[in-house]
């Protein structure tokens, strides 16, 4: 980064029902790869650099994250916005910008993330709602949520609630809070009648974690979740996942006094 001198933080929103993820991939639509192309046609050269605060897997949206982009020269970005935002298509959208110290690490900065997950039964269900709300079978009650949403609350190896890496070192979380709600604001003409909402609260994820949360939160007991919390490293048959497209990376906190 020390040939790029100049860092600024921007903030992002994006529906990522249409893209294959936040990261790059050869011929594949990714927010990232999207970003990059857009900035390298509004500045005109591709001498810069972006580092996201999360790296959502495909499907996953984002209310709120942040962006961090190293360049070569000192930019009025504020003054840029609307074009950015224009040539964005509204898929993505930057939602402001601030100048930040050049050794400003945004990775190690996240203080914490919430999720939500949005689904709904699917009785009566439009596929027009499918870009925010999942349809899905469900047969715990919303009070059963609650209870088994608290199980999970604390800090936990949860190798056995996510997708395991070779590579992983540590499957060790700390999750803040969960909630499970009933949803009374996204009011539309395809909204169905009932939306229901598992919000998860932390410092960071593993692989598929919140989205295999939330399958257990809907469909288990308190004795699958408890045991598979306890052990591990057993060979339990994987947690199924949630379908991507409900899960909304809700908001993310910096801390940005260092």
């Amino acid at each position: 980064m020390r040939s790029r001198p100049f860092t600024y933080l921007f903030s992002i929103a994006y529906l990522g029902t249409r893209f294959k993820g936040w990261a790059k991939q050869p011929q594949q639509p990714t927010v990232e790869g999207k970003l990059e192309r857009v900035l390298r046609y509004v500045l005109g050269h591709e001498d810069f650099r972006l580092i996201g605060s999360s790296r959502t897997d495909s499907g996953v949206s984002c209310r709120k994250g942040f962006v961090q982009l190293f360049t070569v020269e000192q930019i009025d970005f504020e003054a840029l916005l609307e074009t950015i935002n224009t040539h964005l298509g509204g898929e993505i959208r930057l939602e402001g910008v601030q100048p930040i110290a050049r050794d400003y690490n945004l990775i190690q900065s996240v203080r914490q993330k919430t999720y939500r997950y949005f689904f709904a039964s699917l009785q009566n269900f439009h596929p027009f709602a499918s870009s925010f709300v999942s349809a899905v079978p469900f047969s715990n009650s919303l009070n059963q949520m609650l209870e088994l949403g608290s199980l999970f609350v604390g800090r936990h190896n949860f190798k056995a609630f996510c997708q395991p890496s070779a590579t992983k070192l540590s499957y060790e979380r700390c999750v803040e809070a969960v909630r499970v709600f009933e949803l009374n604001e996204m009011n539309s003409l395809y909204t169905p009648t009932q939306v229901f909402v598992v919000e998860v609260v932390g410092q960071g994820f593993l692989h598929h974690q919140v989205r295999k949360m939330v399958y257990a939160i809907w469909n288990w007991n308190a004795d699958q979740i408890q045991e598979r919390l306890e052990d591990p490293e057993s060979s339990w048959d994987p947690v199924p996942t949630a379908p991507a497209n409900g899960l909304v990376l809700w908001d993310t906190v910096l801390d940005l006094d260092d």
